[in-house]
């Protein structure tokens, strides 16, 4: 599609009321400008400050979905766009709402045959002596409903596992003990039926935070990743049948772990993933000569075919 006046008005849904809100600020500031800048008639909408309903009222055609996180990543901002009849970017309710909780994502993977992280779900009531002795140490402590990197911990010594908790209970939803694997952290970015290139994530500090991923410019992300090919296009399959397990359609991102042996392990699947400067998504499809600008116009005439 050439023309984008066949888009209609379209709302870049950014901001929202999650703890990533900084980030989606960035992410659909960024998308909004692209869209412009190809002629679509695109404006900002913030779910925080506006009733979805004047979506409607004010003749939107569709929906370009940039907020992370709770209230627009998790299915319930989709499933008030499908009530209201608004084609929307990404998954739809289900893969969104599944997606988003990392512990029921684990359940489906693992249901699926898919290699997982050795975990535990942590309560005020655990014996965390003992699952730190189960797991070893050091141990990933985080939310089960949250991104970014929020609320995560790297605990290297058991005395600190329930402060760990602690942390991660301040959000919503359940907290997962996970198993540290020793080895590099990848990711791959899924445009439509396409898997795009892998990246390897190299951060400077101790682990991929917060602060790695959206504002420091030491992290380093190597693409090629490093792989070979024939090892890269077996981890894209891989990443292929994780998507699909979830029921995720669109496009999106997919983390995952290799340990010093190269056995693979998934962490996370993004359906509405970062599109800042730094973002992973607009890195790898720069790979293949997709800049940022045509990125969005893909992502958003994905809008254009009905949802499976």
């Amino acid at each position: 599609m050439k023309d984008a006046k066949q888009f209609g008005k379209v709302a870049v849904l950014f901001g929202g009321r999650s703890a990533e809100r900084e980030v989606s600020i960035m992410s659909g500031s960024g998308v909004l400008a692209a869209l412009q800048s190809r002629g679509v008639d695109a404006h900002a909408f913030d779910p925080r400050d506006r009733a979805l309903d004047e979506l409607k009222r004010e003749g939107f055609a569709r929906c370009f979905v940039a907020l992370h996180g709770p209230f627009g990543e998790d299915g319930t901002l989709q499933g008030a766009l499908e009530y209201l009849g608004l084609p929307y970017t990404g998954s739809g309710v289900m893969a969104s709402a599944l997606a988003m909780d990392k512990w029921r994502t684990k359940l489906i993977w693992q249901a699926s045959g898919l290699p997982i992280i050795e975990h535990e779900i942590l309560e005020a009531s655990s014996d965390f002596a003992a699952v730190a002795a189960k797991l070893g140490l050091p141990i990933f402590v985080k939310p089960a409903l949250e991104g970014s990197s929020l609320g995560i911990t790297k605990v290297k010594r058991a005395q600190d596992l329930r402060a760990a908790y602690e942390l991660a209970a301040q959000y919503r939803g359940a907290v997962i003990a996970e198993k540290f694997i020793d080895g590099p952290e990848y990711t791959a970015g899924v445009l439509g039926a396409r898997v795009l290139p892998i990246i390897r994530i190299e951060p400077a500090t101790e682990f991929y935070d917060y602060q790695a991923k959206y504002f420091r410019d030491d992290t380093q992300y190597h693409i090629p990743c490093g792989l070979g090919p024939v090892r890269e296009a077996e981890l894209q399959v891989l990443v292929e049948h994780a998507m699909h397990a979830l029921g995720c359609e669109g496009w999106g991102r997919c983390d995952f772990m290799l340990d010093r042996d190269g056995k693979a392990y998934l962490l996370e699947v993004n359906t509405s993933p970062g599109m800042t400067s730094h973002s992973l998504v607009p890195t790898a499809a720069r790979a293949v000569g997709i800049d940022y600008p045509e990125l969005c116009w893909q992502i958003l005439q994905q809008t254009l075919q009905a949802k499976s």
